[in-house]
């Protein structure tokens, strides 16, 4: 049986810790004196994309953590994380690139709203989530090798980013680290 005031309480001290761990990372590959193990995880330049690691990376520690804390008493645990650490890394460019559709210029504030509200929603879905019916044991193995894949990504990226808008540094115009 689930225990839902656990279950609420571990998702809601994870939402807090992916944000702080998240904001932590949009400077530790500078004060790193850019060294490329940082880079890794660390936003290395103000492209859209790189901001995407703010969140991934803390969400997928956070998963990391919580498989002792409620893998046995949650349904469909990788399943949920996974939905909700991409859910968190598609909100962010889906409303920046609205509103800058509309304003033509990036706007601080929304940025890191944003970035919050993703990471809320995000936690909120794999909450969710976790209520579901069991569902077939290869979701797990498929979100298990999806967010693999999309660290792989997120590191190969960082050094050798496609020369796309999401990819550009909005300060410098250039690409990657």
């Amino acid at each position: 049986m689930l225990n839902e005031n656990k279950i609420l309480k571990v998702e809601i001290v994870g939402t807090i810790f992916i944000i702080l761990l998240g904001s932590a990372l949009h400077f530790t590959y500078a004060s790193s004196g850019n060294n490329p193990l940082a880079g890794f995880i660390s936003a290395v330049n103000e492209s859209v994309w790189e901001h995407l690691k703010l969140a991934y990376w803390p969400a997928l520690l956070w998963m990391l953590i919580t498989i002792f804390l409620l893998k046995n008493e949650v349904n469909n645990f990788f399943f949920a994380k996974a939905v909700g650490a991409f859910s968190m890394i598609a909100f962010i460019p889906a409303v920046f690139y609205l509103y800058t559709a509309f304003t033509g210029e990036s706007i601080f504030a929304i940025d890191i709203a944003s970035f919050f509200a993703a990471v809320i929603i995000g936690q909120f879905i794999s909450y969710r989530l976790f209520k579901l019916r069991q569902l077939p044991r290869f979701a797990g193995a498929i979100a298990i090798a999806t967010m693999t894949l999309m660290a792989i990504i997120f590191i190969v990226f960082t050094f050798y980013p496609p020369h796309l808008p999401i990819f550009q540094d909005s300060i410098t115009g250039r690409y990657g680290a």
